[in-house]
């Protein structure tokens, strides 16, 4: 039926229109976008765990890096960030390569603003199928993304254990409970209470930030929306159109408010499932509703 464009009209125009290979890429992208939620928040929630657990910790070196993870990723910009560390990450790892698979090789590597590794320590190899470029640079969007928000949610973290009433740590003490158990069974259960507001935030931004994977080349829902949302001309495509991204985008904003909106709906379940019972503000409504 979409053999011959110029032959339709109407509902078969559009239809054909909107089931061309560039809009299933765009329909993939918005796939995409979910999946890197899907891993980023998980990964993100370790991080900050990790560097909250450090920042409070007694060990001195591994204070000072909890504490200095937080501050410096909190204090650059997302941008500037995003543009520096995946190039240098990836020339990490590539290096880490080289050493390995190259150890004969005696020319420098840093060539001036060239970074020049063997060709067996190219990540990904120039050989390698097309898939595995694109699975590459997704999964160093997703490690940039994950360390970026675990500093954030590391911060959020860090003041809801603080937050959690010096009492009960004291009561878990008098009842011989070792520093181990009284981390895990009586502060990590509560302090989710505290943390749960802050993290429903940095979900939202998180959702609103996706757009930055196209500073990591690939290929997300805004890219494609302004692609093929521009005026196209019968010399440059099939389906020739005028300018028509304020339609495209209009879509992606349906998409991001529902997409918040059911976020907002299941935080508020989390929220009152965690705040059952708890000597906190929405657990004391609970009990007068109660």
């Amino acid at each position: 039926m979409c053999s011959d464009p110029d032959t339709l009209a109407g509902l078969s125009w559009l239809w054909c229109y909107l089931t061309t290979g560039k809009h299933m890429s765009m329909y993939w992208a918005f796939g995409t976008v979910l999946l890197l939620l899907a891993i980023t928040a998980p990964m993100a929630l370790l991080f900050g765990f990790g560097g909250a657990s450090a920042a409070r910790s007694k060990f001195a070196p591994a204070r000072w890096f909890g504490k200095t993870y937080i501050a410096v990723v909190r204090g650059v910009p997302d941008i500037a960030f995003f543009l520096f560390f995946v190039i240098a990450l990836d020339q990490l790892f590539e290096y880490l390569r080289h050493q390995v698979k190259c150890p004969d090789w005696d020319r420098p590597i840093r060539q001036g603003n060239d970074f020049l590794v063997c060709p067996q320590a190219k990540l990904p190899l120039n050989n390698a199928p097309q898939w595995v470029h694109e699975s590459y640079g997704f999964m160093l969007a997703v490690l940039t993304f994950s360390i970026v928000f675990g500093a954030f949610a590391a911060n959020v973290i860090y003041g809801a254990m603080r937050s959690v009433p010096r009492g009960q740590m004291e009561t878990a003490e008098a009842y011989g409970m070792t520093p181990r158990q009284s981390f895990w069974r009586i502060l990590v259960p509560q302090m989710w209470v505290y943390a749960l507001p802050g993290l429903s935030n940095l979900w939202m931004v998180l959702i609103k930030a996706t757009p930055l994977l196209f500073l990591l080349g690939v290929e997300d829902i805004v890219y494609w929306a302004r692609e093929l949302g521009g005026q196209k001309t019968p010399r440059f495509t099939d389906y020739p159109h005028g300018d028509w991204r304020v339609w495209y985008f209009l879509a992606l904003l349906i998409f991001y408010l529902c997409f918040t909106k059911v976020s907002e709906i299941v935080f508020a379940r989390i929220s009152a499932r965690l705040s059952h019972g708890q000597a906190t503000a929405a657990g004391e409504a609970q009990r007068k509703a109660a």
